[in-house]
This record gives structure tokens, C-alpha cells and sequence, in this order.
């Protein structure tokens, strides 16, 4: 299915794997430095129903004001340490990154009913383009511009792909065990040919 949601998302157990989702609204972007911030000193801004973008954006300032040039996802599994805390003390709707994330997400998402989706690495620039401002942003000077969280005000942002739902589904589990069944497989193909 196909959905183009407005931000905040109150009910993320509706999507399933595979589901795409076109946000508009807000995102926050926070990585690891921040997701350690939010959770040791609390959050400035409502966080229940975000949207939570692991990214570093590249901005620029022009006449006192933040331009996005380029907001490619990083890689999720740097956040897998802190997952499954900030979700069940801040509540969000939808986690967005590339590369998936661990059991302890794939957990607190079925307990807090959220969803994992994946924006495609590499698409920074065409990211970009659906960020049509910038809201706030927040530990600027002691994060830096990377580590910060930003709230940024999107239109149509995606496509974003569900790999990992509220019921406990996971693309990455189930490619993870189709490459180990074609592992044993080949094993046993050498094995009974030498």
C-alpha cells in the first residue's frame, strides 16, 4: 500500500512491510549524538508521532537562513544502542535510516507501535529537494551541524519503505534467513560434490 501521511503519525500499526509512506509535515533528524542527548537531558519539542530521520544533514546559512543542501539517511545500526530506549520514552511514529536496525528495535517497535522505513542512501540531494524549510534546530553548539537535532518542514518526503513494522516484522530477518538457507544449500552442493 501506499500512503501519504501528514505529520504526527498516531497510528504506525497499520503499515506492514513493504508499505511506502510519502510524509508531509515535520521530520526530526537525529543520530547517535543526539539520541544520546534527547534521552540523558530530555527533549525540547513533543515528540510523540514524530518522524525520526537518522541524518547529518549538509546546510548552509544565506541571509540568517538554514538551506538544506543535501539530506541523505546514515546508517541506522549506529542508533541501535539507544533504539529501543528513546522509542518507549519519546514514542515515535516512524524511524527512517538505510541499512535496517537490530532486535532491540524490532522489539520496542511491536511494544510502542512504530515502524522502521528505509529512504534510499546516495539520494541526499533529491531528499533535499522535498525539505522546504527549516523550523529549528536544537544542541547546534554543542553537537555541531551533523549531530544536531533539526526540525525540518517537508512536503511529499520519500518514498519511505517499511522493512520492519509494529508486529514484529522484519525485511532484514527474513533476508537474513533466506541467505543462510542458500548458504547451507551451496554448503551441501560442495560437500557432496568433492
Amino acid at each position: 500500500m501506499e500512503y501519504h501521511e501528514k505529520t504526527p503519525i498516531m497510528d504506525a500499526r497499520k503499515y506492514k512491510l513493504g508499505d511506502v509512506i510519502y510524509v508531509t509535515g515535520e521530520i526530526v533528524l537525529a543520530r547517535d549524538e543526539a539520541h544520546k542527548k534527547l534521552l540523558e537531558e530530555g527533549a525540547p519539542l513533543d515528540l510523540k508521532g514524530s518522524v525520526i530521520y537518522h541524518c547529518g544533514p549538509v546546510v548552509t546559512k544565506k541571509n540568517g537562513e538554514w538551506k538544506v543542501v543535501a539530506a541523505g539517511p546514515t546508517t541506522s545500526i549506529r542508533m541501535e544502542i539507544f533504539e529501543d530506549e528513546f522509542i518507549a520514552k519519546f514514542h515515535p511514529g516512524i524511524i527512517v535510516g538505510k541499512g535496517g536496525m537490530g532486535e532491540r528495535t524490532l522489539k520496542a517497535l511491536k511494544e510502542h507501535g512504530a515502524v522502521y522505513a528505509a529512504y534510499t542512501g546516495g539520494c541526499g540531494a533529491l531528499a533535499a529537494e522535498r525539505i522546504k524549510g527549516v523550523k529549528e534546530v536544537h544542541f547546534l553548539d554543542e553537537l555541531g551541524i551533523p549531530e544536531a537535532v533539526w526540525v525540518f518542514k517537508v512536503e511529499e518526503f520519500g518514498p519511505l519503505v517499511v522493512t520492519m513494522d509494529a508486529h514484529g516484522n522484519s525485511y532484514y530477518d527474513n533476508v537474513d534467513e533466506e541467505a543462510k538457507k542458500n548458504l547451507d544449500a551451496l554448503l551441501k552442493k560442495i560437500e557432496s560434490e568433492s
